[in-house]
């Protein structure tokens, strides 16, 4: 199954890979020579993400810390080690302004975002400092870079993955552990597809991703390549990084007044 063997070795876990992203991730580490243990809430994704591949699944609570303990616990009993973990759940809210934003949203959206990948770096650590050469990866976004590309809490939780990432790569010095952030931009995944359905159901297909040079959305694939890149031993030494796979849309944000940003 393995396209080049990039990964060939390597125990990991993806989380959020019932679909989008983490299942681009998933299957793409599995094609590379990876032992993977694919995870999520949503099983039946799950299935389908494991369909003709050698994945393992398991259902896990990203932002629940029992669940996620489980699930680390689960990928160094059946593979023996672990030396990749993409951190990638995410939800994304609702396109609200901050003021009517419930506490509860706010709260559940940074439990996913931000204390997801921050459990599954605490309870993978030791695992990881235990490989030797280990990624950890999480899934942060061009919002949590700067204003303009999604809304508060959504933004607020991805920025404190860059700085998790960041603060975490120096307290981890010397262990050969690199933990880095992914920024993807505008892509078409589980999460996004009611704003790619609301487009095409009005004929404005052709706009979307207009904000940035390359002038359209990124596809799953695109930023499980750069995932792979990571995961890969060609980044060994890429460390504390958030990298921004968005087309060039960081390169500026443009901001139009009257819309949420």
């Amino acid at each position: 199954m393995a396209r080049g063997g990039r990964l060939q070795g390597k125990r990991a876990i993806v989380t959020g890979a019932a679909s989008g992203i983490g299942r681009a991730a998933a299957r793409r580490f599995a094609e590379e020579g990876a032992q993977v243990l694919a995870a999520d809430v949503e099983t039946a994704g799950l299935a389908d993400t494991a369909d003709g591949t050698s994945i393992e699944t398991l259902r896990c609570d990203a932002g629940d810390e029992s669940s996620v303990r489980e699930l680390v616990d689960a990928a160094v009993r059946r593979f023996g080690g672990l030396d990749v973990v993409y951190a990638n759940a995410g939800i994304s809210g609702t396109m609200t302004p901050f003021w009517d934003v419930p506490v509860e949203e706010f709260e559940s959206i940074l439990r996913v975002n931000l204390i997801g990948p921050f459990l599954a770096l605490k309870h993978a650590r030791e695992a990881l400092i235990d490989a030797g050469r280990a990624s950890f990866i999480a899934t942060a976004s061009v919002a949590g870079l700067r204003s303009g590309a999604g809304p508060t809490p959504y933004s607020a939780s991805k920025a404190g993955v860059i700085s998790l990432v960041q603060t975490a790569a120096y307290q981890l010095y010397g262990t050969g552990v690199r933990v880095n952030a992914l920024c993807p931009g505008l892509t078409e995944t589980g999460m996004t597809r009611p704003l790619f359905d609301a487009a095409r159901e009005r004929g404005n297909e052709g706009r979307i991703g207009q904000l940035n040079p390359l002038a359209r959305a990124g596809q799953p694939e695109e930023i499980a390549a750069t995932a792979l890149f990571l995961a890969s031993d060609e980044a060994s030494y890429v460390n504390g990084q958030a990298i921004a796979v968005c087309g060039g849309l960081s390169a500026s944000h443009p901001f139009v007044p009257g819309h949420l940003a």
